[in-house]
């Protein structure tokens, strides 16, 4: 391969990964990337899991044999199965060594010293490939996996110059994955509430707007629980804003509990005394059923003066939802009206009859300004 043609491969596997917007994405793209770079016919990328001591598989491209799967679940291989990796984890890199690459060929030597068979030429022999190169891929100081690429056994063995080529490689891929990392870490924090550790205002939603397009599309049951938790100004004016947020985390850990009994829910904090659970598939019933729990279990904290909880599900008799707007609408005007009336219980909407006060509540025109109502949505103010 020409010097041009192997700059444009690194250039073309450094954008691959940086327009990948999951981790799988980005392993594929460095796979596929390093495979179309070396002239290769498969590819992988593997961790060095080190509290378990082996490298696991993250991806497989390109040809790929029965046994291979693109992501698998459970191919993970032993490092003292591989005396190569070893050397360069325990001895060369710890000695200051570079992360360089090398060539195994299925030529080689299938054994060495009694009781070992050479894993990597076994393999190569097993799956028809010709040989391989390995290239440690180090990330922040530290050998964090390896990047691999064999050819059939019909292609000429790779050399030396190859070996070279794909440790430039492996340090291309390591910066992306630095990439990744990074971005996973900012998207976490982009839908996650910094106190509680639920998911945020942003996360619901994100989740909220595909939940109602499901709906839409497979009339797939969409609840939401709207909770104010009451007290915590009284908690803050008396004990202090510390013994506030320890409130709301425990309300938090409360909250977390009761959706995990709701597979799939999400829960979240939208803002200051304000929560919720989004849950996507159980019935309306199962999700009013979670939400008296929640009550219960809210009234039980030894701090607050337990929640004002409203219930909107699309398997109640509420008109029909066409947005995410909408269901929201709802469940804050049953929210709005358990806080009212002091409900000890869930207060859900559309469980009233034809004309369900909650309902009318949500569908009537906006209130006066100063009125106490408001009703969340993405472009409205929200509390801090």
């Amino acid at each position: 391969m020409g010097e041009d043609r192997r700059l444009r491969a690194v250039v073309e596997l450094a954008q691959g990964m940086a327009a990948a917007h999951t981790p799988r994405e980005s392993w594929r793209a460095a796979a596929r990337g390093a495979c179309h770079a070396l002239s290769g016919s498969f590819a992988a990328l593997s961790v060095w899991e080190r509290e378990l001591g082996r490298l696991r598989v993250l991806v497989n491209v390109g040809e790929r044999a029965p046994d291979e799967e693109e992501f698998p679940e459970g191919e993970a291989y032993p490092v003292h199965q591989f005396p190569e990796i070893a050397e360069f984890l325990h001895e060369r890199w710890a000695g200051g060594g570079g992360p360089n690459a090398w060539v195994e060929t299925a030529d080689g030597p299938a054994g060495g010293r009694a009781g070992y068979c050479h894993q990597r030429v076994a393999a190569l022999r097993r799956r028809g490939r010709g040989c391989c190169v390995v290239a440690p891929v180090v990330l922040h100081g530290r050998a964090w996996g390896e990047l691999y690429v064999a050819r059939p056994a019909s292609e000429p063995f790779f050399d030396r110059a190859d070996a070279d080529f794909a440790t430039v490689l492996a340090s291309v891929v390591a910066a992306g994955i630095a990439q990744t990392e990074r971005l996973e870490e900012a998207r976490r924090l982009a839908f996650t509430d910094a106190l509680t550790g639920l998911a945020n205002r942003r996360a619901v939603d994100v989740r909220l707007d595909e939940a109602i397009a499901r709906h839409r599309a497979e009339d797939v049951v969409v609840s939401l629980v709207v909770c104010d938790l009451n007290g915590l100004k009284r908690v803050n004016d008396t004990r202090g804003h510390a013994v506030g947020d320890r409130l709301l985390e425990r309300f938090g850990s409360v909250l977390s509990l009761c959706g995990a009994m709701l597979p799939g829910t999400l829960a979240a904090r939208l803002g200051g005394d304000e929560f919720c659970l989004l849950a996507v598939g159980p019935s309306a019933d199962e999700v009013v059923r979670i939400a008296g729990e929640l009550c219960r279990r809210a009234a039980e904290l030894e701090m607050g003066d337990g929640v004002a909880c409203g219930v909107a599900s699309t398997g109640d008799p509420i008109g029909p939802v066409r947005s995410a707007r909408r269901l929201f609408r709802l469940a804050d005007a049953a929210q709005y009206r358990a806080k009212a009336v002091r409900a000890a219980q869930p207060v859900v909407a559309g469980r009233e009859g034809p004309d369900d006060p909650v309902v009318r509540l949500a569908d009537a025109p906006p209130p006066a300004e100063g009125e106490r109502r408001r009703f969340r949505g993405r472009h409205e103010q929200r509390r801090p």
